[in-house]
């Protein structure tokens, strides 16, 4: 088939190019000409595991086009995917400028029937919108066409995104037309071989769903760093209650490891949008409030260890971080708990000595730019140099099993505040570690 995917950014960039490897012809759009001539050339503009070797391999086979031309891709294709951004605004909500602006370039140049597929995170009722503005257009010209708005939310994880589309759990697609339906089920065939995750719903259903999906997971995290929490008071182990319960089918493991918080592009602005929604409706999301509020008094938990610690005044104090990024695979920082917890260190006095794999550069440019406390390290050893502690916030795999003998001879004291829970208190114990987990109060010395 013939796609234009307009958004070059983390989803229109997966999304054209697993279509593309599928042997499809997808037009890539975007107004940064910069990143579109950086594209061309084999530069990603994000890290995503798998996807530039995708990107140039389908490049070069010309099933893969990046252009700043969107009249050349919609003269080319019969299906269009809006893949925008939608940041959020100062209320919470979802800000649709750039869906509605690309709704209206499209009423402007498109000259033949279209299915535009909204691909963004938008709230309900935006197929609504972006359609009354197509035809708005379209009137303007005095042309009649069938212009079919469908809501297809993207379910993509950060760091295995690629895997993520190429073995979907479910594409659901929110739309009343059964030639449409018909049309995508076909585009969508080599991605799920098993109909059952193929779903059809009606589109205000679909657009909900991306919140409802996102707005849980968002849940299930703060509710066991709640649980976490109580750990600590009573002198129960989070690790083993996790067990306890993710054993329940009706529970079970995923997304019930207990942190510093969760962070993102996703969770931390869908779940505010959600609220934001209910509120506009005149409904009181409670629960979905106090994830938010639960989540953002998460992400200062390793500091108030660290002052329960050493106190409140930091200064003289140099801590090495382990992990910038929100998760690990991908060099994302928005909304990452070590923005909060680096910055409320330095507030208190202390220097940072930082590493990641992946995040170093955005660090340096976006978040602490001008932060003269904040040191980059070459590799994670080098971040321990003199340090009072270590402060682990993103669970990379080249911290799992790092040399203790090595940190031992680097740091001033053998202390560690771990985020992720990623080590074994027991053998921390043994090699002389005084150990600060998460919803565990042990503390060796």
């Amino acid at each position: 088939m013939k796609i234009t995917v307009i958004g070059t950014g983390y989803v229109g960039l997966v999304t054209g190019t697993c279509f593309s490897e599928m042997g499809n012809n997808v037009f890539c759009i975007d107004i940064d000409n910069g990143k579109i001539e950086g594209l061309k050339k084999g530069i990603i503009p994000l890290y995503e595991p798998g996807l530039e070797e995708l990107v140039t391999k389908n490049q070069s086979k010309c099933d893969l086009i990046f252009t700043n031309n969107l009249k050349v891709g919609l003269d080319n294709s019969h299906i269009c995917f809006i893949a925008v951004g939608t940041p959020m605004g100062e209320d919470g909500s979802a800000n649709l400028q750039y869906v509605l602006d690309v709704a209206k370039n499209i009423g402007q140049l498109v000259n033949h029937d279209m299915i535009v597929v909204n691909k963004s995170t938008v709230p309900v009722g935006t197929a609504d919108k972006v359609k009354s503005t197509i035809m708005k257009e379209l009137e303007q010209r005095n042309l009649k066409l069938n212009i079919e708005v469908v809501s297809n939310p993207e379910f993509l994880k950060e760091g295995s995104a690629v895997e993520d589309f190429m073995r979907p759990d479910r594409v659901v697609i929110g739309s009343s037309n059964e030639t449409v339906i018909e049309t995508l089920k076909e585009l969508y065939a080599p991605f799920t071989s098993n109909h059952e995750r193929f779903i059809t719903m009606d589109v205000r259903s679909a657009e909900m769903t991306k919140y409802a999906a996102n707005a849980m997971l968002a849940t299930r995290i703060s509710f066991m760093n709640e649980i976490a929490n109580i750990c600590e008071k009573v002198g129960a182990d989070i690790n083993n209650v996790r067990k306890g319960i993710g054993s329940d089918k009706r529970i079970g493991y995923n997304f019930l490891y207990a942190g510093c918080g969760y962070g993102g592009s996703c969770f931390p602005k869908d779940v505010k949008a959600l609220i934001k929604i209910a509120a506009n409706k005149g409904y009181d999301a409670n629960i979905l409030k106090e994830v938010e509020a639960l989540n953002n008094q998460q992400k200062l938990t390793l500091v108030r260890k660290v002052v329960d610690k050493f106190g409140e005044n930091l200064s003289g104090f140099t801590f090495g971080i382990w992990g910038l990024s929100f998760k690990p695979e991908t060099d994302d920082m928005r909304e990452a708990p070590s923005v909060v917890t680096i910055n409320k260190l330095c507030e208190l006095g202390a220097k940072v000595q930082v590493y990641d794999p992946q995040a170093m550069e955005v660090a340096k440019k976006y978040y602490f730019k001008n932060n003269k406390q904040v040191e980059y390290a070459e590799n994670k050893y080098d971040a321990l140099d003199k340090t009072h502690a270590l402060l682990l916030l993103t669970e990379w795999k080249e911290f799992r099993s790092p040399d203790f003998d090595q940190m031992s001879k680097r740091m001033n004291n053998r202390i560690i505040f771990d985020g992720r829970n990623q080590y074994n208190k027991v053998m921390l114990r043994e090699v002389g570690f005084e150990y600060h987990q998460i919803g565990n109060g042990y503390e060796g010395s």
